[in-house]
């Protein structure tokens, strides 16, 4: 990234301390001054920047094995206007902490994210531990640092040295490609030239009508625009009423994804503009 060191910041995650979100935006804003605040959830997260009260936001949107984090795409869709200014893909390495002198586990805490994608490990090696869903990771960590007896929790090696406590096995995610999606999120759009880019979009199309999905696809495809992800959610207007989120390869900037999304848009019963934005990895 290059932003000035003198550029000072307000930069909202999903908290407490040690989550992987906040090691997302220590990597990613390292050089930019400001401050970074925790939120206790995802929707919160959003709706301090839609509020102004941080600059950007930063929060997980999809996990290459649990698929897609819906509290993110509706918060975005139904309660947010604001627009993705940045994508991050970050692999995911999840490890089995303890308070310091713990000799029996009978309860593991985590994000229920986290759990899911530990799920065939711990069935192997925990089968009669309880798991308790939390907040995120780093609540995870919280709790068992706080002195919850015979407690785990499945987080980053971070929310350890964070909250002082022992790792007893990592990498315990059952899939060795597991990586998470996160999104930056700001009140104002950016111009990502030059650069590997994605455009998001969310409508909602005329479900009474033959093909209607069919042609919106069409717009694409006709123009040669590669669409990297189609998914549907309740409107929440009613049963059968759906909106639809599409990714779609490429910048506003470039003419024949402009002239597919503005197609979209005129075929559209609702239609909002997520935004272009460059696409990063963090190690």
């Amino acid at each position: 990234m290059t932003e000035s060191k003198t550029m000072s910041k307000k930069i909202g995650y999903l908290g407490p301390r040690g989550t992987f979100s906040e090691e997302i935006a220590l990597s990613f804003y390292r050089g930019v001054e400001g401050c970074f605040t925790p939120y206790h959830s995802i929707s919160s997260v959003i709706m301090a920047v839609d509020s102004g009260e941080v600059q950007e936001g930063i929060v997980p949107v999809e996990n290459s094995v649990e698929g897609s984090v819906n509290v993110t795409l509706d918060t975005l869709a139904h309660e947010a206007n604001l627009y993705i200014v940045k994508e991050m893909v970050k692999p995911i390495r999840h490890n089995i902490i303890v308070k310091p002198g713990t000799k029996h586990i009978n309860i593991i805490c985590s994000h229920a994210q986290a759990l899911a994608q530990c799920r065939h490990y711990l069935d192997e090696h925990y089968p009669a531990a309880e798991r308790i869903e939390v907040e995120s990771t780093a609540a995870a960590a919280y709790k068992v640092a706080s002195g919850a007896k015979n407690h785990a929790a499945i987080c980053s090696t971070r929310s350890a040295e964070v909250y002082g406590l022992d790792v007893i096995e990592t990498d315990i995610q059952d899939n060795p490609n597991n990586a998470t999606r996160f999104l930056v999120l700001s009140k104002q759009p950016v111009s990502p030239k030059g650069v590997s880019s994605k455009t998001s979009i969310v409508c909602q199309i005329n479900g009474e009508k033959a093909g209607a999905l069919y042609n919106i696809l069409g717009e694409f495809a006709k123009r040669n625009v590669n669409l990297t992800k189609i998914e549907s959610r309740p409107s929440k207007g009613g049963f059968g009423l759906y909106v639809f989120f599409f990714d779609i390869e490429g910048s506003l900037e470039d003419e024949p994804v402009a002239a597919a999304v503005h197609a979209v848009k005129e075929q559209s019963l609702w239609f909002k503009n997520l935004g272009s934005y460059p696409i990063n990895t963090v190690e």
